[in-house]
């Protein structure tokens, strides 16, 4: 009996690291890029994220009860300033650490225009770790699809750069203020590829 007991787990656990496992190697290898992935905007809208390609861009995981959430202003500042060359932002909401981000995609939208005067573009409220955690961020943080950069995301407000092409140049912390000359530079060297 104990034996009959034993072969059926194992035989469970089997299938299901295949079932899983393939799963996930699925999710990596249909997205070679962050181009790759669709996504909700903050309105509800599909937004393919390949009609971002020939731009350089920078994902940002956001919350709205943080005390990084002030970085609004610096994210606006940098995309007014390089917007005219081809910058944009993307955000996502994510209520992963702390419970910071508990609003409605319309509370956030909201919240985010009428305090910092957001005008680039912001999607639907994602998970970026855990379980429950978003295929684009499993893309972003996983070495085998970003060797480079990879990694869990720590905090709210941690950044990707993506370049023209769609791929990952730099990746930087919460704590990194995304008007400052680390950012900036990265940004400006970027915008300079064609």
């Amino acid at each position: 009996m104990l034996k009959v007991l034993s072969i059926l787990l194992l035989t469970i656990f089997v299938s299901g690291f295949i079932f899983f496992g393939s799963s996930m190697s699925s999710v990596t290898a249909k997205n070679k890029s962050v181009l790759d992935f669709k996504m909700k905007d903050i309105d509800g809208k599909d937004v393919k994220l390949k009609k971002f390609k020939g731009d350089v861009f920078l994902i940002v995981n956001t919350a709205s009860k943080c005390g990084f959430t002030p970085q609004y202003e610096g994210l606006q500042a940098i995309y007014t300033k390089y917007q005219s060359q081809g910058f944009t932002i993307l955000g996502f909401p994510a209520n992963n650490f702390g419970g910071q981000e508990p609003g409605t995609e319309a509370e956030i939208k909201e919240f985010c225009e009428s305090k910092f005067k957001v005008t680039f573009p912001m999607f639907a409220k994602i998970s970026v770790k855990g379980e429950d955690r978003h295929p684009l961020y499993n893309f972003l943080t996983a070495k085998e699809t970003n060797p480079k950069y990879s990694g869990e995301i720590t905090w709210n407000f941690n950044k990707f750069l993506v370049n023209r092409k769609g791929e990952i140049v730099a990746r930087f912390t919460s704590k990194d203020a995304p008007d400052s000359e680390t950012v900036t530079q990265a940004i400006e060297k970027y915008l300079k590829e064609k």
